[in-house]
């Protein structure tokens, strides 16, 4: 690769991934496009407290322009990328323009997935944007509002059942919130209902919730979601989902699917890859993608025998130190735009010698389920309880892209602590001058350039 300032590195993906990559080539000799369908940067993280009310959009967003006004070598254009042309280096963007590229990086990252049951979609909403996350706000307090109205006890029980499908991080946290918000902030608010009537219910298809966690760990968020009301339904999928109910069925030869009479179904079961993905793995020619559509990498990123290609974060494959692919987590994408930054900038400078391969640091993981009540683990340390959150406050925090987000999310937290308090509970989009009328969800777009 030769050096030069006219070096053209394309990013395609405003997420971790691509945003730790810009940032990596600040003094490098290039220029930087960086092109995301979006104009922000998106904590996905904590997408969860928008969706109940705790935080707003523009808590956890930071335009990419902002971020990156500073970086003199770096551009940012707002566009959905559709197809690459390797032999002519370009990307192509839906309005029909292309963009040039000497070195194009790929981090696109992943949505949500029903498994073969797309017509699910509408019913049961994922959390991977804002617009999801809006999705279901609205339709978690205008349960509320329309139980609030109605007269019949049936009907009502089945205003105040929320389902979350899925026992990972998402969906633990996703649930906690769901019975804070129930049982704290919307105790006193109504007349005619309880909220704390509410019956939230967690379907997780494992032995046990959190199953990523040490043992001990997944026990402890079981017994706390326990606590908070929540009833965890173990060993079971979802077979069926429909306007008034799911069906749920249980891992035994001889179980029966049981319906639960819901409007409200959140969905956190499962990721696919962006499907620019197997675009770039086809246009590359005899790189494999593993079932949810992600790209198998070299130990430097790059893809097949193109060394001027490079996927990262949720959208690629790579195996860690134990033999096992790489988690799809924040921190991995993160570290992988770090190091592919520095690849690329070492290039550029001069540096012909086959880059060291990439090594993922892992810090722990970690999880919340509710105030006060957390899991985390690092290098053998295990940590519950408050301690666990108050890491996991501090981490969430140190994660956001600007010192804005940071204070204002500081102070949201604070203020939510103290009071118990959700202040962004504002019910937006359609219906929501008249909640009693039927849900009709806004169709979810594949998020093919957020990384």
């Amino acid at each position: 690769m030769a050096g030069g300032a006219q070096h053209r590195v394309v990013i395609v993906g405003g997420g971790f991934a691509g945003l730790n990559a810009a940032r990596g080539l600040a003094k490098a000799p290039c220029r930087v496009t960086l092109i995301d369908r979006r104009n922000f940067h998106l904590f996905q993280p904590l997408l969860y407290q928008v969706a109940t009310g705790a935080l707003s959009p523009a808590n956890i967003a930071a335009p990419l322009r902002s971020i990156l006004r500073r970086q003199r070598n770096t551009n940012v254009l707002l566009g959905e990328v559709t197809g690459f042309d390797l032999g002519a280096k370009t990307v192509s963007l839906r309005d029909g323009a292309t963009v040039p590229f000497d070195t194009l990086v790929l981090a696109t990252g992943a949505t949500h997935t029903y498994f073969g049951h797309d017509d699910w979609a509408d019913l049961a909403p994922g959390l991977k944007t804002v617009e999801d996350a809006t999705e279901i706000r609205r339709r978690v307090l205008s349960a509320f509002e329309r139980a609030e109205r109605e007269p019949d006890p049936k009907a009502r029980e089945r205003l105040l059942t929320f389902v979350v499908v899925g026992g990972g991080p998402t969906g633990v946290e996703m649930a906690g919130a769901i019975s804070e918000l129930a049982r704290q902030t919307l105790r006193n608010d109504f007349r005619a209902i309880n909220p704390r009537d509410s019956r939230i219910i967690l379907v997780e298809g494992q032995t046990r919730v959190l199953g990523a966690f040490h043992e001990k760990l997944s026990a402890y968020a079981l017994n706390a979601l326990h606590k908070l009301g929540i009833e965890v339904r173990l060993d079971c999928h979802v077979v069926g989902v429909q306007a008034d109910q799911v069906e749920v069925k249980a891992d035994r030869p001889d179980a029966v699917a049981a319906a639960i009479p819901t409007e409200t179904v959140i969905w956190a079961a499962g990721v696919k890859a962006s499907g620019l993905g197997k675009l770039l793995a086809d246009a590359v020619g005899g790189v494999p993608t593993d079932r949810p559509g992600r790209v198998t990498v070299n130990p430097d990123c790059t893809v097949g025998s193109r060394s001027d290609v490079f996927v990262l974060g949720d959208l690629a494959v790579q195996t860690g130190a134990d033999g096992k692919p790489l988690p799809g987590v924040a921190p991995v994408a993160m570290q992988q735009g770090d190091y592919v930054g520095g690849v690329i900038a070492a290039r550029l400078k001069g540096d012909t010698s086959p880059p060291r391969p990439f090594k993922y640091w892992d810090k722990g993981s970690m999880a919340t389920i509710g105030m006060a009540k957390a899991v985390a683990e690092t290098n053998g340390l295990r940590l519950t309880g408050v301690l666990a959150w108050l890491a996991w406050l501090f981490i969430h925090i140190l994660y956001l892209a600007r010192f804005e987000n940071r204070v204002l999310v500081l102070w949201q937290w604070a203020f939510n602590y103290f009071t118990r308090n959700r202040a962004a509970r504002l019910i937006t989009g359609e219906n929501a001058a008249n909640p009693a009328e039927p849900h009709r969800a806004v169709p979810p777009g594949e998020a093919v350039v957020k990384g």
